[in-house]
């Protein structure tokens, strides 16, 4: 079932959103060569308990974990596609890492990731993350009362597909709003036209994930949480939640450009 939000409760949401704003601005800016994921864990936590917000993402357990997740953020490194767990592991010069973040505020859910490199940064993952962030402008674009949830699907697909990347097959976006994942769900690929409309009020997690090597296949590490390429080729996720509106769509999780 997928609740339509009010204008108001949309107003409510985007505060969420700024929280998580805010923490993956903080957390980027703390990325460094020599720090931990663990202390970036903590960075995030500290924009969290400022703004009275608190994490969908910590002890959150779906049918798949083996153990409820442990951060607010998950931190996925080069070979890593989401879903990683923070650890003691000390960045490296070139690293590429995925942050993702969640906030609940006001009994609302926010929901964004970004990719960055560490240091110097390899031209190819240079490239793979511009792709993924104009996948996910392309999918927002797509997010228009009329549309249904394949033309976001194909928006996204499509970059990924003509930049020669792959895309992990079942995971992708969803609905949010009084929970972290709602209905309906947003593929990262699909066929235009399809699926359920897009309405006024509803409120996706759009979120693009793009493997380097062109490849589909990964598997999940050994701490049951961590997706991971199959073939060692890095990744990208990035992420907005986003509000459908008659005006257009409307980034709840925008923030400050670095």
């Amino acid at each position: 079932m997928v609740e339509l939000k009010t204008d108001t409760s949309i107003d409510e949401m985007y505060t969420a959103g700024q929280v998580v704003g805010r923490a993956l601005t903080a957390v980027r800016k703390a990325a460094d060569v020599g720090v931990s994921l663990l202390e970036l864990d903590e960075v995030a936590r500290e924009v969290l308990r400022a703004a009275g917000a608190t994490s969908p993402f910590l002890g959150y357990r779906p049918s798949f974990a083996p153990v409820p997740f442990p951060a607010v953020i998950c931190a996925s490194v080069n070979d890593a596609i989401v879903h990683g767990i923070p650890t003691g592991y000390r960045l490296h010069d070139g690293d590429l890492v995925s942050i993702d973040c969640g906030a609940e505020l006001g009994g609302w859910a926010g929901d964004s990731a970004i990719s960055f490199t560490v240091g110097g940064a390899r031209p190819a993952d240079a490239r793979l993350i511009e792709t993924a962030e104009r996948a996910l402008a392309a999918g927002i674009d797509a997010a228009v009362v009329g549309n249904r949830i394949g033309d976001i699907a194909h928006a996204i697909g499509t970059v990924c597909r003509a930049a020669g990347y792959g895309i992990p097959d079942g995971f992708g976006g969803h609905g949010i709003g009084r929970k972290m994942h709602e209905d309906p769900g947003v593929p990262n690929e699909g066929r235009p036209g399809r699926g359920m409309p897009l309405r006024h009020g509803m409120v996706l997690a759009i979120e693009p994930m793009l493997i380097a090597s062109g490849k589909d296949g990964y598997h999940a590490a050994p701490d049951g949480w961590t997706l991971r390429t199959n073939d060692g080729s890095r990744a990208a996720h990035v992420e907005h939640t986003v509000a459908i509106t008659d005006a257009g769509p409307r980034i709840l999780t925008a923030r400050e450009a670095l």
